[in-house]
């Protein structure tokens, strides 16, 4: 069935539908209905608009293309399975929260709170805005992907975040199993009491970065106004270029081209290197700071 050129603004209008098409439709008006597509699945809704809340609640199998959701779109997709949308703009509240399975590709997102308690999502050539993205999910991809944020990814278990920028708060907060290759992350206090996190390739700008973590581990990375970094963490990180100061690491070692200030005030069994010699397997004792 397909369903063009209609306006719908009724509580629930197409509750339950399932194997059709919904083109160029607008879901808004003055009966401020709510979950217009409740309860659907195989569905492919394509070149709509949006005004109103909860549009798609216990969706399954689905397909949103060129479509807006205004910011009266609060919740917009909860409790969803299978989703793919592309060249479309989310901008309500709590755009994807208790989700599995959800694509999105080369959209806009302005979205505090986005992401919440999901699984399985993958983002390509998007740009988010929003506050605390992503908290308490898991098995997510990130290519190509614009953040501007503050507290992202706490708790996020399971990531893999390629080509992208990532400028936001305290992000990675407990995070466990992540991998960063080729990206920006500039933001405060990067990364405090995470597990299992990979900096590849990366760029982190920021005060006091990456404390408190466990099994830290960072390849050909470089870092811009960095002070006080690694304290109190298990790391192994190579880096290019200049820390503006590192402080109280708790074990493994960092080779660096150079540092401008070691604060150790604690034991520590962390190798600190400060050479030219950026591969930390040639011998450059002669460079080697240990408390």
């Amino acid at each position: 069935m397909k369903i063009v050129n209609q306006n719908f603004d009724e509580e629930r209008a197409l509750y339950g539908l399932h194997d059709s098409e919904v083109i160029s439709c607008n879901f808004q008006g003055p009966q401020d209905g709510e979950s217009p597509f409740k309860e659907t699945h195989d569905i492919l809704v394509d070149s709509c608009y949006f005004a109103l809340r909860y549009p798609f609640w216990h969706v399954n199998h689905a397909k949103i293309i060129n479509t807006e959701m205004t910011d009266l779109c609060r919740a917009a997709l909860w409790y969803d399975n299978d989703v793919t949308i592309e060249n479309s703009k989310l901008h309500g509240i709590k755009a994807v929260r208790e989700c599995h399975n959800v694509s999105l590709n080369n959209c806009d997102i302005i979205s505090p709170e986005f992401g919440w308690m999901s699984a399985n999502l993958k983002l390509s050539n998007c740009k988010l805005t929003g506050e605390y993205p992503f908290l308490h999910s898991n098995d997510i991809e990130l290519d190509h992907f614009e953040l501007s944020g503050k507290y992202s990814f706490q708790y996020v278990e399971n990531m893999v975040i390629k080509n992208s920028y990532l400028d936001t708060k305290d992000a990675f907060w407990h995070s466990k199993n992540v991998t960063v290759y080729d990206s920006v992350l500039k933001g405060e206090y990067l990364a405090w009491y995470s597990e299992n996190l990979k900096l590849v390739r990366c760029k982190i700008i920021g005060t006091q970065p990456l404390c408190y973590a466990k099994g830290l581990i960072l390849e050909d990375c470089e870092m811009i106004d960095t002070d006080l970094s690694f304290e109190k963490s298990d790391v192994q990180a190579t880096i290019k270029g200049n820390i503006v100061s590192v402080k109280n690491p708790e074990s493994g070692y960092i080779c660096a081209d150079s540092i401008d200030q070691i604060v150790l005030d604690a034991p520590t069994k962390c190798q600190i290197h400060c050479c030219n010699v950026m591969n930390f397997n040639q011998e450059c004792k002669e460079c080697t700071i240990t408390n």
